[in-house]
């Protein structure tokens, strides 16, 4: 018998008619009894909260957090699945994986339909997501979703209703589930992972601002006099913007603010090939480049890298060392062994 806990935390795979329309409301063990559950897996639910995932804020992924490794400090569970609205599913999902040391699996999934349709994906998405928490081995926070098996890092929501929602525009699937079992398809080394925030404390605030045509400094500046430690620049292209948005990068930078520069371009990643206010100025103006992480990724990063930096002796690294650590492209990965085989499943 494997054992899997369900942490439930609401989203379209909670969620029922309200009359005007959907909202989470079913509890954990009324979403999983909504579908099977693999033969041989027992399954303990863990209702942590159920919100739609567009009010989450990071109060809620700290205790998503602390409850995936309360979860896991049994040594009899093989996996844990978290059921969550697809709204900011990438983003908590990335944020587990930048704290995830255990070799066994946390699988994120939820659904695009609501928990009563009657054609609905939610058993479907959560079958799959328990086949693949007794499945893998070292394989970090992934998310399943639709029959497919994504790394958490890099993958995104790339349609609003699609049944078929999530993707990585710069990779492929780690696997997928056909016919009742896992079939991998390569492997991903895994990174490092952040030290544990304390439980005690303020949030930081980071903020996202989108560069456009017409674009200028005001909502930049905004979000720096709002208190942001961390601002998320969007950049178009490559990740260039102009010259006055550097220069209040420039200011933020030495305020102690740190600014990382994503895209909204789909896929890519952003690269120093102009100047006029593209990312050649913006990284000389010291903003780290986020590489292929997209916007709402790229704020999880900044996140967690502000989180980690604390520590009671205040001898720990500090967030703009990590910050380069989580978004540099090619770490050295940490040592792991046979990924994706466990007990022969899953090859």
């Amino acid at each position: 018998m494997r054992h899997v806990v369900v942490i439930s935390t609401g989203g379209t795979i909670a969620s029922r008619w309200q009359g005007d329309g959907y909202a989470a409301e079913a509890a954990g063990r009324e979403v999983l009894e909504a579908g099977a559950v693999p033969e041989g897996v027992e399954v303990r639910v863990v209702d942590l909260f159920t919100v739609n995932s567009s009010r989450l804020t990071t109060d809620h992924q700290l205790r998503l957090l602390y409850a995936v490794h309360e979860a896991l400090a049994d040594p009899e569970v093989d996996g844990v699945v978290v059921t969550h609205g697809t709204d900011t599913l990438e983003e908590s999902a990335f944020f587990v994986d930048l704290f995830h040391h255990d070799p066994r699996p946390v699988v994120f999934t939820g659904a695009q339909q609501p928990l009563d349709a009657p054609d609905g994906d939610a058993a479907g998405n959560l079958y799959d997501a328990l086949l693949t928490a007794v499945s893998g081995r070292d394989i970090g926070a992934v998310i399943v979703f639709a029959g497919q098996v994504f790394a958490a890092r890099g993958t995104v929501k790339q349609h609003t209703v699609d049944a078929r929602a999530f993707g990585s525009p710069d990779g492929q699937p780690l696997g997928r589930v056909e016919f009742g079992r896992v079939r991998w398809a390569r492997r991903q080394p895994r990174r490092e992972a952040l030290p544990l925030p304390e439980r005690t404390g303020s949030t930081p605030r980071v903020d996202i601002v989108m560069h456009h045509s017409d674009g200028d400094s005001v909502l930049f500046d905004a979000a720096v006099a709002a208190g942001a430690r961390g601002i998320v620049l969007v950049g178009t292209g490559a990740g260039n913007a102009n010259p006055e948005v550097a220069d209040a990068v420039r200011r933020a930078v030495s305020s102690g603010v740190h600014v990382a520069v994503s895209t909204r371009v789909a896929a890519g990643a952003v690269a120093p090939l102009y100047t006029g206010g593209g990312a050649v100025d913006l990284a000389a103006a010291g903003a780290l480049l986020a590489g292929a992480l997209k916007p709402g990724q790229a704020r999880i990063a900044v996140l967690a890298a502000l989180l980690a930096a604390r520590g009671p002796a205040g001898d720990g690294p500090d967030a703009g060392t990590l910050l380069r650590g989580v978004l540099d492209p090619q770490p050295p990965a940490r040592q792991a062994s046979d990924l994706y085989l466990v007990d022969g499943v899953g090859h």
